[in-house]
């Protein structure tokens, strides 16, 4: 089966072409390369995955490569993904969000795509306003970035509805794993364990008390591969590890992984961030069959050993 990956040079990109093309897919990635780090690009070709330089805003890319691929499945993880950048630059992110998505969308329909597997995420849900969040949650974003993402699950549907086209939507909680890059927009695991392996304090925006569902991307490409062969289309499933972990919690589990003697430091919150989330995945175990197999510690505990391996080589 053929299956095409936008953003597959991103964190979860690469990682799902990896997880499919060692199952037997034959994978292409395409990505414009703007926020990939030459470490991920180098695994792809260390793997022998094809991987194009194009852009999902670039209409006429898109057309090129899908009427030469050919592509069964089109997995659409290219995004631009911080909410703290979206509340400064909107504009960016409801161009590449959205027209990016809807670029997608609508080459994916006219070259007959079978199934299109869109990856969203909790941010279009905002505040919860009760827990865990399962996807009957009302829609609420308080971001930018929560915007784009939950207009982008709206051009999936119309294309549904208008065309047939066969969707899976996935909304993603706080992933982390392997090769995350870092850099401002970074997730907070991969910058706890970067600020501790050079011993320094992690740093934490806020009081601590407030909560994440993190869910390593192993599981994620497990419950995208899932969601190639389910029956249960056209349907939303949260994927996330259906545990709630305070920011607290995970700055000492990282020092205590470190064994060395720190303590978090404390700056004030940043604006458009969530009090309290995690999710409901009782839709996913049941139509998709998922279940997280990647524990928080377990995650962390590989994370640091590899970083720490990693600085030691150079």
């Amino acid at each position: 089966m053929k299956v095409l990956i936008t953003g597959g040079a991103g964190f979860i990109g690469h990682h799902l072409a990896l997880h499919l093309s060692s199952l037997g897919y034959k994978v292409l990635c395409l990505d414009n390369l703007s926020r990939s780090s030459p470490e991920v690009v180098k695994t792809l070709r260390s793997f022998n995955i094809d991987l194009i330089v194009a852009d999902v805003l670039d209409i006429n890319s898109l057309e090129l490569i899908m009427s030469r691929f050919k592509p069964e499945v089109v997995i659409h993880t290219a995004a631009l993904v911080s909410v703290e950048e979206s509340v400064r630059k909107p504009e960016d992110y409801l161009r590449c969000n959205v027209l990016g998505t809807l670029n997608t969308v609508r080459v994916s329909t006219n070259y007959g795509v079978s199934r299109f597997i869109y990856l969203s995420s909790a941010a279009v849900y905002g505040d919860p306003i009760k827990l865990p969040v399962s996807e009957e949650h009302p829609l609420n974003p308080k971001s930018p970035y929560g915007l784009s993402k939950l207009i982008g699950e709206e051009v999936v549907k119309l294309y549904h509805r208008m065309y047939g086209l066969e969707y899976v939507i996935l909304r993603l909680f706080n992933v982390y794993g392997p090769r995350q890059s870092l850099n401002p927009y970074s997730g907070v695991i991969t910058k706890f364990i970067d600020m501790v392996c050079k011993g320094l304090p992690p740093v934490i925006y806020g009081d601590g008390t407030q909560t994440r569902d993190f869910i390593h991307v192993l599981d994620v490409c497990r419950a995208t591969q899932l969601s190639i062969s389910t029956e249960y289309v056209n349907e939303v499933y949260n994927i996330g590890s259906g545990k709630p972990l305070s920011i607290n919690e995970l700055a000492n589990l990282i020092i205590r992984i470190s064994k060395l003697e720190l303590r978090p430091t404390y700056e004030p919150s940043r604006p458009s961030d969530i009090r309290h989330s995690y999710a409901d995945i009782s839709k996913a175990v049941k139509y998709l069959g998922f279940k997280p197999s990647v524990s928080i510690e377990k995650g962390i505990e590989e994370l640091y050993k590899n970083l720490v391996s990693a600085k030691t080589k150079y």
